[in-house]
């Protein structure tokens, strides 16, 4: 079951192994594993169908490929030397894919202290009974760490017989499904969040070029970036409700692509150094009408671009919200559906403000 609908469930093939865990009790607490609802366990034509173009389906492949590498290079040989502990009937990739996912929805990570920042983040933890409160972003309680025990603590005053909910960080919608197999319905989740891939801001800006010499000039603009470490192949500028959460490298990385050759010139040459940023850069939304007119035009042609990656547009998804159509939706079309307007509508705010 999704992590927003945890139920009691019968001791699941995990502990058949050993019946006399210690841990039996708090196993028996578990969802059941073939009942989890991570958008990695939906078949594959249906996580693109639903899905495309949240992010979500090539975070899932690349888990998939991640636990299949970590399966058969370190697991299975790890099993099969202590065949005592690991019967031949839990051996399988479906079996761990599953407890992969359960440790990642129901797992504690301890934060880094800010002077622990370039440290390897700390191992998660399985905690009993902390686990099993949901997510809201508008929570009443949170955990808090100290050296000898983990306190879960209300942050308002909770009603008797109210849900008390916990917060598993700053998650977008896409994160939750894709983390938890949850998504929280429009507008509630305050901290969603919607991606412009860098490759599409660069793709924008080629669309404007005309001669081959301008093409040129603006990739040697790209690789620039790309050595300021502002843009990579793989990144996302990632823009919230209220603020570009990766103000710097979008503020540069539109400057630099709409800035006058002769200026990239001296910039380059400065190594990036050129004028201080200016205050009224600054990215929030609120900003973005204040920008100057090309930065306006690139960021603009980038949100196209990006709302082009959806099977669906922003009007077929407010029909669907319609509450009659939506009831008759699965679990997994309302869940995707949460995602993927939470999404647009961060988009076309986006458009509005660009115009």
């Amino acid at each position: 079951a999704p992590r927003k609908h945890t139920q009691p469930a019968p001791r699941h093939s995990g502990t058949h192994g050993a019946p006399a865990s210690p841990w039996s009790p708090y196993f028996a607490l578990w969802p059941e594993l073939g009942r989890l609802e991570h958008p990695m366990f939906w078949p594959e034509e249906e996580r693109r169908r639903l899905l495309q173009g949240t992010g979500v389906p090539e975070a899932v492949e690349k888990d998939l490929a991640n636990i299949r590498s970590e399966y058969y290079s370190i697991v299975l040989p790890f099993m099969e030397a202590h065949p005592d502990l690991f019967s031949p009937r839990v051996r399988s990739l479906e079996l761990y894919r599953q407890l992969v996912a359960l440790v990642m929805a129901y797992s504690f990570q301890e934060p880094l202290e800010e002077e622990e920042d370039e440290k390897e983040p700390n191992s998660p933890l399985m905690v009993p009974a902390a686990d099993i409160l949901n997510h809201l972003a508008n929570h009443n309680a949170n955990l808090e760490y100290s050296p000898n025990c983990l306190r879960m603590v209300a942050t308002q005053l909770i009603p008797k017989g109210h849900e008390i909910f916990n917060t598993y960080g700053q998650m977008a919608n896409w994160q939750l499904i894709h983390m938890y197999g949850f998504a929280e319905p429009y507008p509630d989740n305050t901290d969603d969040t919607a991606d412009i891939q860098m490759v599409t801001v660069r793709e924008a800006a080629l669309q404007g070029t005309k001669v081959e010499a301008e093409r040129l000039l603006l990739y040697e603009r790209w690789d620039f970036l790309c050595k300021l470490e502002m843009v990579g192949e793989e990144g996302a500028f990632v823009i919230g409700r209220e603020e570009v959460l990766t103000e710097e490298e979008l503020t540069t990385t539109l400057k630099v692509l709409c800035m006058p050759a002769e200026e990239f010139r001296e910039f380059k040459d400065q190594d990036g150094w050129g004028d201080n940023k200016r205050e009224e850069d600054s990215l929030t939304i609120t900003n973005i009408p204040k920008l100057k007119a090309s930065w306006r035009q690139l960021l603009r042609d980038s949100v196209l671009l990006t709302l082009q990656t959806y099977a669906t547009d922003l009007k077929s998804e407010q029909d669907l919200l319609s509450n009659e159509v939506y009831t008759r939706l699965s679990w997994r079309e309302q869940q995707a559906l949460q995602v993927r307007y939470g999404q647009k509508m961060i988009l076309h705010q986006l458009l509005e403000l660009t115009s």
